[in-house]
């Protein structure tokens, strides 16, 4: 039986704060995914340095959470109108700390080696309520609508033998990945002065003004009924979440091979993109038999992170909230040509297809997000209007790119993190998740045994050629021709099974 102790974490001199403090959920936030994120950050501990990572822990949390002060508290609805974050004064967050690294409970619960040899995978852990905070794993569940008055963030470390899961939960209209990773970074800045006695980083107050992203509702007259609630679309299959590594050589391969010969411009990203849509496309056409000749009959998307994009006025880097845009083939700009199912798969050359989706990340704009946002502002009811990413047919592809998070290998002064995911246990076919490579620095568990002992074993500096990593969400019964595709394992190299949608099956398949 785990032990646990629950920590109830208040912000930083909270004894000065107001009564209440509302943070109004902005425009742009309806329109994302009304769910939990579930990130976990992978740490190698020795036993001895895991008190002080307690409390390096609690005193950072408390400075971050005095920082982004919308974490603290529940979604409500605001007095005039919308919803708000809603911090009151006596407000705290749940930290809280698990000890799974017992020399009794050797066999039950896994390493950080053990961990680090499954790839960082959601289903090496088990059932993920043991490392979270309930409701807050991954999915779209009745706890999460914003009208259920939904606690927005919650933390838990798990000490496993050799090291530290770190789990950080938060409602998904708090952050999107880069504003998670701002406020990560953040938070690693201040444990890192916490133990150091440094001085602690700046913190932006403008990354709590989500004005600009705000549209005010007009008159009510001028409102319009918006769509019905998106529902899961009737053609999805079963899901299985799947690992891949694409090494630094290979990905330059495929650059090379995607390039245009007209010397127009395209990126990494662009080549593997374009490489993972042509080979999902020719395995799943002929289980969804979509029409092969019509132009644009296949959705393709992608996250676009508008905090770089943003220049009149521009907003900062770790600003929270979700200020992300989506780059979509259906909202593509008038004259584009689009690609049919026969030229994703085979006819259009893979260069074309790359720039295709250059020209369709280069569409998104700040004048596009603030037509959009103007649009949205007249819908009566915005609760309707959230992402669901199972809604879209089949076939489609969803990218979410977190390159830029860059979170392993922060310092947090008790450690820096190997690797990170974000943990699901509920699959939604489509989604693309792109990882940046894991951290440089790789000391190895000397022993199994309960003391926990940490050695260099393998050494320090990166792994020959690490590139790369990629969770794609795919049908599960589709699977094994994809792990085994001639073509995909020429650049893609197997690295497991991810997560499986517990809704459907606890089993974990094995592919070879």
């Amino acid at each position: 039986m785990p032990v646990s102790k629950s920590y109830h974490i208040r912000p930083l001199e909270w004894e000065n704060d107001p009564e209440v403090e509302r943070y109004r959920i902005s425009t742009l936030d309806y329109l994302s995914v009304s769910s939990y994120n579930n990130y976990a950050l992978f740490f190698r501990l020795v036993d001895s340095e895991k008190p002080n990572a307690v409390n390096i822990l609690k005193a950072g949390l408390e400075r971050t959470l005095a920082q982004a002060r919308h974490l603290c508290g529940a979604i409500e609805k605001d007095p005039s109108g919308g919803h708000a974050f809603t911090k009151r004064k006596d407000s705290t967050v749940q930290f809280v700390v698990q000890w799974l690294d017992l020399e009794e409970d050797a066999e039950t619960y896994p390493s950080i080696d053990d961990i680090e040899e499954a790839n960082f995978a959601a289903v090496k852990l088990g059932d993920l309520n043991l490392w979270s905070v309930p409701p807050m794993t991954y999915g779209e569940k009745p706890e999460a609508h914003i009208d259920a008055r939904p606690v927005v963030a919650a933390y838990k470390a798990n000490f496993v033998r050799g090291g530290l899961v770190f789990v950080m939960h938060h409602h998904h209209y708090a952050n999107d990945v880069m504003g998670w990773a701002g406020l990560t970074h953040q938070l690693a800045e201040n444990c890192y002065a916490i133990q150091n006695k440094t001085p602690f980083p700046h913190w932006d107050t403008a990354n709590l003004d989500l004005t600009r992203l705000t549209k005010p509702d007009p008159p009510e007259e001028e409102q319009i009924d918006g769509p019905p609630q998106p529902q899961r679309h009737p053609a999805q299959l079963d899901g299985i979440s799947l690992l891949f590594h694409l090494r630094q050589s290979k990905a330059a391969e495929l650059k090379r091979l995607a390039t245009p010969k007209d010397g127009s411009w395209i990126s990494t990203y662009d080549a593997f993109s374009a490489f993972i849509w042509r080979t999902l496309t020719r395995l799943r056409a002929p289980v969804f038999n979509p029409d092969p000749e019509k132009p644009g009959a296949l959705l393709w998307g992608e996250a676009v992170d508008m905090r770089r994009r943003m220049r009149d006025p521009p907003v900062p880097p770790r600003m929270q909230g979700n200020v992300v845009s989506a780059a979509l083939s259906r909202s593509a700009p008038d004259g584009t040509t689009h690609p049919t199912v026969s030229d994703i798969i085979r006819d259009w050359p893979l260069s074309r297809l790359a720039s295709y989706i250059r020209a369709l990340t280069n569409s998104v704009t700040q004048e596009g997000v603030d037509s959009a946002l103007t649009l949205v502002s007249r819908v009566r009811d915005k609760t309707a209007l959230n992402t669901r990413i199972d809604s879209f047919p089949p076939m489609s592809i969803l990218m979410t790119d977190h390159r830029d998070a860059r979170v392993a290998g922060r310092d947090f002064g008790f450690g820096r993190p190997v690797a990170y995911r974000h943990l699901v246990d509920c699959v939604t076919n489509g989604v693309v998740v792109v990882y940046p490579p894991r951290a440089r620095a790789r000391p190895r568990l000397e022993s199994a045994g309960g003391n926990g002992a940490v050695g260099e074993r393998e050494g320090e500096g990166a792994r020959e050629d690490e590139g790369c990593e990629f969770s794609i969400f795919y049908e599960r019964d589709l699977a094994a021709a994809l792990v085994g595709d001639a073509e995909w394992r020429a650049f893609f190299e197997y690295r497991g099974v991810d997560g499986v949608d517990v809704a459907t099956t606890k089993e974990v398949p094995v592919y070879t």
